[in-house]
């Protein structure tokens, strides 16, 4: 099998429930382990990463009291969640020999840079991990229109997201054990069969800008590499 990467730079968008684990909220940390080892694999074969994390995890132990509030100071709650899951990436790469860069749009000097674009293509150039936190900065958007700014910012190749399903089904597995998956499907074909692949304002940023994303799952052994060196992992979703 082929050891050469499909791609040269990828933007990787994991959910905060994805640090959960099988736990209820938080940070699992073996679940945080295995993540992080898998994007050790990738770097090592040479592989420019950025990441943007999302707060569900943390935000979820909040959520009831944050059900009757004003709905922007809601989500600055849920991006300040996103930047300690964030420190919490970081801290896990330090221990394996990763470097990595965390940077907040939002300004929180003391924990994390500020986000500069030409600060992070620098970090990615040079080897280094580039942790994406706070969301795009603004209420009313979703870490997936984050993932879609900061890929096009950053010029990757492809938008890998994370999931817990490995790929975009005919209907849900879970439910429905003759779900078949979807090697590949185009951006018109998943709108047309209502495949919810991501946040609607993402997938059109996505789609328009012609960045192509891959759904797979994060908790597979090896999936990450599988995806980077072009084997049939996921789904792709192109234009």
């Amino acid at each position: 099998m082929s050891q050469v990467p499909a791609y040269k730079r990828i933007l990787l968008k994991l959910s905060g429930e994805a640090l959960m684990g099988d736990d209820s909220y938080g940070i699992n940390r073996a679940t945080i382990e295995q993540i992080v080892g898998q994007v050790k694999e990738v770097v090592e074969l040479g592989i420019e990463v950025g990441i943007v994390i999302g707060g569900g995890n943390i935000f979820r132990g909040v959520a009831p009291a944050a059900a009757g509030m004003d709905r922007a100071t809601a989500d600055y709650m849920g991006m300040m969640a996103t930047v300690m899951n964030a420190l919490a990436l970081k801290d896990a790469m330090t221990k394996v020999g990763l470097i990595a860069r965390v940077q907040s749009a939002l300004t929180m000097q003391q924990i994390a840079e500020p986000y500069v674009r030409g600060k992070a293509m620098q970090y990615l150039e040079e080897g280094k991990v580039v942790i994406f936190a706070a969301g795009t900065g603004n209420p009313f958007f979703t870490t997936d229109t984050a993932a879609a700014l900061r890929g096009m910012e950053m010029n990757v190749d492809i938008m890998l997201k994370a999931t817990k399903v490995d790929g975009v089904y005919t209907d849900d597995p879970k439910k429905n054990p003759d779900a078949v998956r979807y090697q590949s499907v185009t951006f018109d074909e998943a709108i047309s069969r209502n495949l919810k692949v991501m946040d609607a304002t993402a997938f059109a940023l996505c789609r328009d800008q012609h960045l192509n994303i891959k759904v797979f799952s994060i908790f597979k052994d090896g999936a990450l590499r599988r995806v980077v060196l072009g084997e049939d992992e996921g789904t792709l979703v192109h234009c």
